[in-house]
């Protein structure tokens, strides 16, 4: 199986190439490791090119926002034990597709977001006002 192509380069590997970003331009942190989240299922919101659903926001779930993403056909709280998926609840943190967080947004019924571990692709879909409304990370 072929690794997925980062978009950014890990940096102190040489070449002064820096690591993902977050969306204010520092260094991307974790999310969550329980239940464990991110494309690459390492705990970040970090993307590669073949993350097409762009899985870049990481969210504080809520009750709210999981009955409407299941309104929308992505049930997040079901369990799938044969994918190693436990199902979200109220207060996990997940790496959500942000074009998803961005129609909750115009649903209102987003969820709270971590700045600190949102990928700055999020961007693409986000404005960094609005993740701001929501962030639970930053005053």
């Amino acid at each position: 199986m072929r690794e997925p192509v980062r978009l950014q380069e890990d940096a102190g590997k040489g070449g002064g190439r820096r690591g993902p970003r977050n969306v204010l331009g520092e260094p991307l942190e974790t999310c969550s490791l329980e239940p464990m989240t991110g494309f690459f299922r390492d705990g970040c919101c970090d993307t590669s090119r073949e993350d097409r659903g762009s899985h870049t926001v990481c969210a504080v779930v809520t009750a709210a926002f999981l009955e409407f993403s299941k309104s929308r056909g992505n049930d997040l709280s079901t369990p799938v034990p044969e994918y190693g998926f436990p199902g979200l609840r109220p207060g996990d943190r997940w790496c959500l597709c942000a074009p998803r967080w961005r129609e909750a947004f115009d649903a209102e019924c987003a969820p709270r977001v971590v700045l600190r571990a949102t990928h700055q692709g999020a961007l693409e879909f986000c404005m960094l006002a609005d993740l701001k409304r929501f962030a639970v990370d930053i005053e």
